[in-house]
């Protein structure tokens, strides 16, 4: 008996360790998603490429951020809400209108992508 309690518990400890994000991976799997929705040149392939994306952005918000988890956690909310306008106007008025939110989106990226980056040179040396 303690030798089966052992093993499932090794088990369900390798499945937990398995399922942990490779929030790297995500994030480049995200932008090729973002890419593939800009130059859609159909309503069918922006759908694709626009529920990919969103479903990378969900997974995403599961991720362990280190540091500044609330505002990553905020970015990526606001994402999938630009993201979702897009789809819907997609459905509503096509695609031209839908390439409208998609430019935030970039906006959004770099922005929040720079409470993740190194400091540089320049910043160690003289601050922020």
């Amino acid at each position: 008996m303690k030798f089966i309690l052992v093993t499932l518990l090794v088990f369900f400890s390798a499945v937990c360790v398995a399922e942990e994000l490779d929030l790297e991976a995500n994030m480049k799997n995200m932008g090729l998603a973002y890419k593939n929705s800009v130059r859609a040149t159909s309503i069918e392939v922006f759908n694709t490429s626009i529920d990919e994306f969103i479903h990378l952005l969900e997974k995403a918000r599961t991720a362990d951020f280190k540091q500044h988890k609330t505002a990553s956690l905020e970015g990526l909310d606001k994402v999938i809400k630009q993201a979702n306008l897009a789809k819907e106007l997609a459905s509503k008025q096509g695609l031209d209108a839908a390439k409208v939110p998609l430019k935030s989106i970039d906006d959004l990226r770099k922005k929040y992508h720079e409470l993740h980056e190194p400091p540089g040179f320049w910043q160690l040396l003289f601050g922020k």
